[in-house]
């Protein structure tokens, strides 16, 4: 299977789990940005992007307001993000992007998740170097050249494109993501993205077998239990 397919795997299963942790992460995310930027959307267009991802994942209305509200309200809740690289079972690379008002307990639950499932936490860019930090969007067409034409037409920065399994998936460097975004949405008013976000791309990647894999799985899970942990990038391969 090519990247895409991963891309498209790895988004599908950051949305696994307990929706009240997707919800609590999206409202953590929407409230830092609010308060960073302004509750407006229209003029923050990094709450746009978020409060957009988070509607495709289903987070409620409710839930999006009343992060904005709290932002824009005065709470005193401060979070910082902290970001923490290393190797996991198998020897892939993993991203951990956290947003905490506690470096202490973030960094002590985050460790333990690497010691107990045989992994070693790395000092910072140990990894981060391996990855691109792109734009990416996949959505079903089956014409990549066409869609390329498109986006040289509209004076994008476009760094891969790929198609496979009836869908495009289209990289670029993050900084393009609102233009290319704008750009195929003016060329395909109806268009529906399966992915949309700004993200990182391994290089390379390390395919897991016998009991690594369960490992991994569980190293995964808890990382995304921890309520401080935003995301988390890796380029392990399992086996389908």
């Amino acid at each position: 299977m090519g990247r895409a397919y991963e891309v498209r795997k790895v988004s599908m299963a950051k949305t696994a789990g307990a929706k009240t942790k997707v919800y609590s992460k999206y409202g953590k995310e929407i409230y830092v940005s609010a308060k960073k930027g302004g509750g407006d959307p229209d003029a923050n267009l990094s709450l746009k992007r978020l409060i957009e991802k988070a509607k495709k994942d289903q987070v409620p209305s409710h839930v999006i307001d009343r992060a904005i509200e709290k932002a824009t309200g005065g709470a005193s809740e401060d979070y910082e993000p902290a970001r923490y690289e290393g190797f996991g079972p198998g020897g892939c690379m993993v991203i951990v992007d956290c947003l905490t008002d506690n470096n202490s307990r973030t960094f002590a639950s985050v460790r333990q998740a690497f010691v107990k499932n045989d992994a070693k936490l790395g000092s910072p860019g140990a990894v981060a170097h391996m990855f691109e930090h792109q734009a990416i969007f996949s959505f079903a067409h089956d014409d990549e050249d066409a869609i390329l034409e498109m986006l040289m037409e509209a004076d994008a920065d476009v760094s891969d494109i790929e198609a496979e399994e009836g869908a495009v998936t289209v990289f670029a460097p993050y900084t393009e993501y609102d233009k290319i975004r704008s750009a195929l949405l003016a060329a395909m008013p109806d268009l529906n993205f399966d992915v949309e976000e700004i993200s990182f791309v391994p290089q390379t990647s390390a395919e897991l077998s016998g009991d690594d894999v369960e490992t991994f799985q569980h190293f995964l899970d808890v990382l995304n239990d921890d309520d401080d942990v935003q995301n988390v990038y890796h380029n392990a391969v399992l086996p389908d």
